[in-house]
């Protein structure tokens, strides 16, 4: 069984990631920053190396006997003042040098669904960056491009619950998120497919007004739903580009824009988002 080293195993997305493969029985070695926070009970042998990514020296031999890289190392709520091109971007590099330098077989990383065609939003920016270096360093790779989380989606059920859900435009624009563990599964699928790029959403295409009436019905609370025109949406992006610095309103940025265009990728798993706003709702 091929030896995987998994970096960013305490995000999200990466403990789904972990479960999936030692599930499948693949020998683990997680980079994490801080060891604590990995969870393997029952799995005796998952080596754990803590390191910062962002310093060369701290992952230098990190990829030594290692056949397969998977990263999902990114920013998602900006903080100890790094940029993104100080993780998404530089972080996956030097470990991308790492896994050159040890002969690693396949380098997979998980960027996002449209990264390559929003490049003008920082984040996009830089994760674009890396995806070109690893294209070109002759390492085999896969990147994994997918839609947003069911994660990201509970915000509508915290909206509902305070009793109203803001919308832009009419509601209308379209995606089909993904429950990490369905990416999960597309991810470690990857680790012996041929495909160099995998678009991944989740089974079931809704507008954003059906994803906010979703999580009302989730509550048992009748729909209040509040249209916000777009024009004032490009106001408040463009004011916080302006006047606020990356590290503030970087998630905004990204936010902002994927919320006025249609998000949609292939269709893969079997989890919904009723299920998911349900769970959340008993919580």
């Amino acid at each position: 069984m091929e030896r995987i080293l998994l970096a960013g195993a305490t995000g999200y997305l990466g403990r789904f990631i972990l479960k999936e493969l030692l599930q499948r029985g693949y020998q683990v070695k997680t980079l994490v920053r801080d060891a604590g926070k990995v969870k393997a009970d029952g799995y005796p042998d998952l080596e754990i190396c803590e390191a910062e990514i962002t310093d060369p020296g701290s992952i230098k031999g990190c990829c030594d006997t290692i056949d397969v890289v998977i990263s999902t190392v990114g920013i998602t709520k900006q903080k100890d003042g790094l940029s993104y091109m100080d993780v998404d971007f530089q972080a996956n590099t030097n470990l991308l040098e790492e896994a050159r330098r040890a002969g690693v077989r396949k380098f997979i990383y998980v960027s996002a669904l449209n990264a390559d065609k929003l490049t003008h939003v920082a984040i996009c920016r830089a994760k674009e960056m890396f995806v070109e270096k690893l294209k070109n360093s002759g390492v085999d790779f896969c990147v994994i491009r997918p839609n947003g989380f069911f994660s990201d989606m509970a915000e509508f059920i915290t909206m509902a619950q305070r009793g109203r859900v803001y919308l832009f435009g009419r509601g209308l624009f379209r995606s089909n998120p993904v429950h990490g563990a369905d990416l999960a599964t597309v991810c470690v699928d990857a680790v012996n497919l041929p495909d160099q790029e995998i678009e991944v959403g989740g089974p079931e295409i809704l507008s954003h007004e059906e994803i906010g009436r979703l999580a009302f019905e989730s509550l048992g609370k009748p729909p209040k739903i509040s249209y916000i025109p777009d024009w004032l949406r490009k106001c408040v992006l463009r004011s916080l580009q302006l006047l606020t610095k990356q590290t503030f309103h970087g998630p905004a940025e990204f936010f902002l824009t994927v919320m006025a265009i249609d998000m949609i990728a292939p269709e893969y798993g079997s989890r919904t988002l009723k299920e998911f706003f349900s769970g959340l709702s008993k919580q």
